[in-house]
C-alpha cells in the first residue's frame, strides 16, 4: 500500500526556468525525503523543500541541462520515481541585449579564460602601435589562466615586442618552480613560435593536447634578451569529464565477490607500470586475444579464490615464521592481538541445553560489508543478549536484532575496524563465543615508481603513492627485501598516501632494480649510479672578427656549479671595462668589446677540478682598401690571416660585422650585395632587384638604405661603411659582394659567409631484435649536420607512461646501431636519439614506436609416452616452468623416424592441450618425438623423449585377479541369484 495520495509527475520545462513537484501523504507528520539520481537532496538556494501538514513540495530554481535526471520521493517504505526533462530555449532571429543578458546565469561559474582573452584582444587592438606600458617589461600579451576538460586541448599565448631587440628573445616554459617543458615536447605538449615582420612582434605558444588531471597546476613563461628579463605566472585548471545523468556510479562500484576479484586484478595490472591507455596502445593486438583472455580468466579465478580464504584457518595452521608474511598479505594491522584472540577460540565439547546451534568459532568480513551472526535456541520464546568485548550491544542503525522462530540473528552493517572484536550470545546462564575479523581491502599503488639516474654521492628519492594513508609496504632491491636494520643506508618515510625510499649518498653498488610491494600491487623502477663526470655540451669555437667588433667565446658544461678560469696565451685573463667574464648556470662566457689587433691570441677555458682544456683562436680580420691616387680606380684588399681569402665562418646566433673604410678621389661609393647564384641577380641596398651583365653595373644612393633596426643591414657613414648581420641564421649563408665605385673606375670582391649550427634532429629510431630484457636500436644520420661533421649520438629511453627520459650512454655513440639492455620484461618502452657536432647537441628525434621486451617460454616439462597401440601413440606433458609476459599460445608436436633428420608435424596447427593422441602411424616404425611451446616471442627449446618409441601393441600374458572374498567357500540358498565378478588382464 502506497503512503502517497498524490504523486509527483514527470515534467518538461525550459532551461533557466523553475520546476515544482508536489506530493501528498495519507497522514501528516510523516518524514519525506527527496532524491536526485539516487542521492538525497539537501535544501539550498537551488533546491527549496517545503512541508505543510501532509503536503510536500520540491522547487528547483534556475533549471539547467545538468538537472535533466531521474528524481524520487520517499515516505516510509514507499518510493515514487519521476523525471525532469529540460529543453533548450527557442532561438529568435534577433536577440536584444535584454534577452541575451540572462544567458550567463545558466552557468554557475563564469569562464575566466574567455574573459581574459577578450580583454587582451581589445587592449592589443587599441594599443598595438604603442610601446608596452611597463618600461622594463618585455611582454605585449602575457599568458592568461586557462580551464580545460579532461581529454581537451588548450593553447597559451605570449607576445613580445621585437622593435627594440637586436635578435630573437629566448623563451622558456616551466611547470611549477623547476620543470622545464622544453624537454617534454611530445604527444601531449607542443611549443610554437613565429615572427610578424610587419608589426615586429614575436608570438610564442604552448599547446596542451588531450589534457589529463595531472596537467593541472601553476605554470611560468620566462623571456630574456641580452640585457632584460621578464616572467609571467599563470594557472591551468583541468575539470573531470561530465558523467551521463543516467549512469549509476554506485552500481558500477557495487562490491560482490566476482567484481571484487576483478577490481583487484585490474589494480594489479595498473601498478606494474606495464599498462597503457586504451587509445594509445592496443594490447589485445600485441598479445594474441586467446592467450590474453586465458591469462585474465586465470587472474580472476585467483583473485576470487583469494577473497574466499579463511584468515583464521590460515593462521591456525601456519608456523610462527610465516605470521609476518600472512599479516602483510591480508592486511592484518594488529597481528599480536589477533594471535591472542586465536588462542582463546576453543571448541566446546559439552552439549548445550539452551542452544541448538551455537556461533562458529570465528568469522571474517570485508571492510564496509555487512555480516550476520546467527544462533538457534532450544526455547523459541527465550530472550538473548548480544555482547561485544563483554559490553552489551544496544540497538542502532548499524546493529539490527532479529528473532525468527528458534533463530536469533545479529546483523552488523557497514563493518569497520572498530567491529573487529569478540562477540557473545547469552541465553540465561549459557554463552556462545565467537571472534570477528574485519578484513581491509588490498592496498593499491596509484602512482608508480620512476626510473632514476644520478651521479655518485647524489641523493636518491624513490616516491610512490598508494590508495590508503599510513599503509604498510615492502621495499626490495634486486629481489632482496630492505629491512629496518639497514636504516644507516636506507631511510623509509611515509607522508599520507605517499611512500618514500631515500638514499642520502649513493654509490655504484646502489645501482639496480628497486621494487615496492603492497598486498594489492607491485611497482619496479631502475636506479643507475654513474661516476661523476663533466660533459662538454658546447665547446668554444674559433672566431674571426673585425676592428671595433665584439668577440664572444662561449662554452657549456654539464654541471652548473663548476667554476673555471680563462687564459690568453697561457696567462689568466683579468676582466676590465672592455673584457667581461660571466658564468650563468652551465654557460661560461668571455666577451671582448671593441676588438683590437692586440686581442688576437689563443684563448682557453679550464674547469676547476677537471682535466679539461677547451681552447680556440681569435683571428683579427682587416678589410683594407688601398689609397687610390687621383684619377685612379680604388682597390680592395682582403686580409684573412692565412684563411681562405673570401670565406668567413660564423656560429648561428652570433653577430657578424665587417667595416670598410672609404677613400678615393673623388670619394668612391661602397655597395654591398648578396649574389643569387640561381638567377644571377644581386640584392643590394637599392629598392629593387636588377639583373646586370657583369653583376656590378648598378647605381646606388647612400640615402636609400635606412634599415638601422634590421637584422641584416648596411650602415653608411661619411668615411666608412659597415655591414652587419645580427644573430646569424642558416638563410644568411651565401656570397656577399662589396663594390667600390667612382667615376674613374670600380673594384669588387666576393666574401662567402658560412653559418654553422647544431645538427637537425634525426628521424625516429627503429627497434628490432627484441628479447627478454634487451633490444637493438637503429637510426639514420640527420638530414642536415649543421655544417660540421656529426661527432656521435646520444640515446635516451623511457617507459611509455612516464615523462622522464633516461640517458643510456655517456660516451658518444659512433655507430648507427646500439644494443640496449637492462630492461624489464612486460614493460612498454620508447627510445629517442640526439645528434652531436662540434657546435652542440641537436633537438631530440621523435620517439620510436612503443615496444615491449618479451622472451619465449621455457621448454615443456615431464614429456612422456602414456600409451602405444599398433597405429597410435599417446603423449602427455606439463606446461613450461617459465611462460613470461608473452603468454602461451600453444604447443607444436613433431616426430621423425629413427635414423632420419626430417621432423614431421603431428598436427596441422598448435594444440592447447597437455596431451596428444597421434593416429595413422605405421606399425613397427621406430619414432622419436619432441614438443615445443610457442608464444608471441617465438618457440621454446624442444623437449625430446630420449629413446625411440616402437609403434606396436604391447603384449602381455593373460592373468586373473581373483578377489580375496572369492578365495573362500560361498554358501547360498536354493533359488538365490549368484553374481560372481572376476577381473582379468
Amino acid at each position: 500500500v502506497s503512503a502517497f495520495t498524490k504523486k509527483p509527475k514527470t515534467t518538461e520545462v525550459t532551461a533557466g526556468s523553475t520546476a515544482v513537484f508536489e506530493a501528498e501523504t495519507e497522514k501528516a507528520g510523516i518524514k519525506v525525503k527527496w532524491q536526485r539520481a539516487g542521492t538525497e537532496i539537501t535544501e539550498s538556494e537551488k533546491y527549496v523543500i517545503k512541508a505543510e501538514g501532509n503536503k510536500h513540495s520540491l522547487t528547483i530554481n534556475n533549471v539547467g541541462k545538468e538537472d535533466d535526471v531521474t528524481y524520487a520521493v520517499i515516505a516510509g517504505s514507499s518510493k515514487v520515481k519521476f523525471e525532469l526533462k529540460v529543453k533548450e530555449p527557442e532561438k529568435s532571429e534577433t536577440i536584444t541585449p535584454a534577452e541575451a543578458a540572462p544567458a550567463p546565469a545558466v552557468s554557475e561559474s563564469p569562464a575566466p579564460p574567455v574573459e581574459s582573452c577578450q580583454n587582451t584582444e581589445a587592449a592589443s587592438s587599441s594599443t598595438q602601435p604603442e610601446e608596452p606600458v611597463d618600461p622594463i617589461g618585455l611582454f605585449l600579451i602575457r599568458p592568461q589562466d586557462g580551464e580545460v576538460t579532461v581529454g581537451g586541448n588548450i593553447t597559451f599565448t605570449a607576445k613580445v615586442a621585437g622593435q627594440s631587440l637586436l635578435k630573437k628573445p629566448s623563451v622558456k616554459w616551466f611547470k611549477g618552480k623547476w620543470m622545464d617543458l622544453g624537454s617534454k615536447v611530445g604527444q601531449h605538449l607542443q611549443l610554437h613560435d613565429n615572427y610578424d615582420r610587419n608589426n615586429k612582434v614575436y608570438t610564442f605558444e604552448m599547446e596542451i593536447i588531450e589534457a589529463n588531471m595531472t596537467f593541472a597546476g601553476g605554470y611560468r613563461c620566462e623571456v630574456s634578451t641580452r640585457d632584460k628579463f621578464d616572467s609571467s605566472n599563470f594557472n591551468l585548471t583541468v575539470n573531470e569529464a561530465p558523467i551521463p545523468a543516467d549512469l549509476d556510479i554506485r552500481a558500477a562500484f557495487r562490491r560482490t565477490s566476482l567484481a571484487g576479484g576483478g577490481r583487484r586484478m585490474t589494480s594489479a595490472f595498473l601498478s606494474t607500470e606495464a599498462h597503457e591507455e586504451g587509445g594509445e596502445f592496443n594490447f589485445s593486438a600485441l598479445l594474441k586475444k586467446s592467450s590474453f583472455l586465458r591469462s585474465v580468466n586465470r587472474g580472476e579465478a585467483k583473485c576470487e579464490s583469494q577473497s574466499d580464504v579463511d584468515v583464521w584457518e590460515i593462521l591456525r595452521k601456519a608456523p610462527p615464521s610465516e605470521y609476518e608474511k600472512i599479516a602483510f598479505q591480508y592486511g592484518i594491522t594488529d597481528l599480536r592481538g589477533m594471535l591472542k584472540r586465536l588462542k582463546r577460540i576453543k571448541k566446546e565439547e559439552k552439549k548445550s541445553t539452551a542452544f541448538l546451534k551455537k556461533l562458529d568459532p570465528a568469522y571474517q568480513v570485508d571492510k564496509g560489508q555487512k555480516i550476520k551472526l546467527m544462533v538457534e535456541v532450544a526455547n523459541p520464546d527465550a530472550d538473548v543478549k548480544w555482547l561485544k568485548n563483554g559490553q552489551e550491544i544496544q540497538v542502532s542503525g548499524r546493529y539490527i536484532f532479529e528473532a525468527v522462530g528458534n533463530k536469533r540473528i545479529l546483523t552488523i552493517n557497514h563493518c569497520s575496524l572498530a567491529d573487529d572484536a569478540a562477540y557473545e550470545c547469552v541465553v540465561g546462564e549459557e554463552k556462545s563465543f565467537t571472534e570477528l575479523f574485519v578484513k581491509e581491502p588490498p592496498i593499491l599503488i596509484t602512482h608508480p615508481l620512476e626510473d632514476q639516474m644520478v651521479m655518485v654521492g647524489e641523493r636518491v628519492e624513490f616516491e610512490c603513492e598508494v590508495s590508503e594513508e599510513g599503509a604498510t609496504v615492502k621495499w626490495e632491491k634486486d629481489g632482496v627485501e630492505l629491512t629496518r636494520e639497514e636504516t644507516f643506508k636506507y631511510r623509509f618515510k611515509k607522508d599520507g598516501k605517499k611512500q618514500y625510499l631515500i638514499i642520502n649518498e649513493s654509490t655504484k653498488e646502489d645501482s639496480g632494480h628497486y621494487t615496492v610491494k603492497t598486498n594489492g600491487g607491485v611497482s619496479v623502477a631502475e636506479l643507475i649510479v654513474q661516476e661523476k663526470k663533466l660533459e662538454v655540451y658546447q665547446s668554444i669555437a674559433d672566431l674571426t672578427v673585425k676592428a671595433r667588433d665584439q668577440a664572444v667565446f662561449k662554452c657549456e658544461v654539464s654541471d652548473e656549479n663548476v667554476k673555471g678560469i680563462w687564459l690568453k696565451n697561457g696567462k689568466e685573463v683579468v676582466p676590465d671595462e672592455r673584457i667581461k667574464i660571466s658564468h650563468i648556470g652551465r654557460i661560461h662566457k668571455l666577451t671582448i668589446e671593441d676588438v683590437t689587433p692586440d686581442d688576437e691570441a689563443d684563448y682557453s677555458f679550464i674547469p676547476q677540478g677537471f682535466a679539461y682544456n677547451l681552447s680556440a683562436k681569435l683571428q683579427f680580420l682587416e678589410v683594407k682598401i688601398d689609397f687610390v691616387p687621383r684619377e685612379e680606380p680604388p682597390k680592395i684588399h682582403l686580409d684573412c690571416l692565412g684563411q681562405s681569402p673570401d670565406t668567413i665562418v660564423v656560429v648561428a646566433g652570433n653577430k657578424l660585422r665587417l667595416d670598410v673604410p672609404i677613400s678615393g678621389d673623388p670619394t668612391p661609393t661602397v655597395i654591398w650585395q648578396k649574389v643569387n647564384k640561381k638567377s644571377d641577380l644581386v640584392r643590394s641596398n637599392e629598392d629593387s632587384m636588377t639583373p646586370s651583365e657583369n653583376g656590378s653595373d648598378l647605381n646606388t644612393d647612400n640615402k636609400l638604405l635606412f634599415e638601422s633596426e634590421g637584422r641584416v643591414r648596411v650602415e653608411m657613414h661619411e668615411d666608412h661603411c659597415v655591414f652587419i648581420i645580427e644573430g646569424a641564421e642558416k638563410e644568411d649563408e651565401g656570397v656577399y659582394r662589396v663594390t667600390v665605385k667612382n667615376p674613374v673606375g670600380e673594384d669588387k670582391a666576393d666574401i662567402t659567409v658560412k653559418v654553422i649550427d647544431v645538427p637537425d634532429p634525426p628521424e625516429a629510431p627503429k627497434i628490432s631484435n627484441i628479447g627478454e630484457d634487451y633490444c637493438t636500436v637503429q637510426w639514420q644520420p640527420p638530414k642536415y649536420d649543421g655544417g660540421q661533421p656529426v661527432l656521435g649520438y646520444i640515446l635516451e629511453r623511457k617507459k611509455k607512461k612516464s615523462y622522464r627520459w633516461m640517458r643510456l650512454n655517456f660516451d658518444l655513440l659512433k655507430e648507427l646501431t646500439y644494443e640496449a639492455k637492462r630492461m624489464i620484461e612486460g614493460v612498454v618502452y620508447e627510445m629517442r636519439i640526439y645528434a652531436v657536432n662540434s657546435i652542440g647537441m641537436s633537438r631530440p628525434s621523435p620517439a620510436s614506436q612503443p615496444f615491449m621486451p618479451i622472451a619465449p617460454p621455457s621448454e615443456p616439462t615431464h614429456f612422456t609416452v602414456e600409451d602405444v597401440s599398433d597405429n597410435t601413440v599417446t603423449l602427455k606433458w606439463r606446461p613450461p616452468e617459465r611462460i613470461g609476459a608473452g603468454g602461451l599460445d600453444g604447443y607444436i608436436v613433431e616426430y621423425c623416424k629413427d635414423g632420419s633428420t626430417e621432423w614431421i608435424p603431428a598436427f596441422p596447427g598448435l594444440t592447447e592441450r597437455t596431451s596428444a593422441l597421434i593416429k595413422d602411424l605405421v606399425t613397427g616404425d621406430k619414432l622419436h618425438f619432441r614438443i615445443k611451446a610457442i608464444n608471441l616471442a617465438g618457440e621454446s627449446g624442444a623437449a625430446i623423449i630420449k629413446e625411440p618409441v616402437t609403434v606396436q601393441e604391447i603384449l602381455q600374458r593373460p592373468k586373473i585377479w581373483l578377489p580375496r572374498h572369492l578365495r573362500q567357500t560361498l554358501v547360498k540358498k536354493v533359488g538365490e541369484t549368484i553374481n560372481i565378478v572376476i577381473p582379468f588382464q
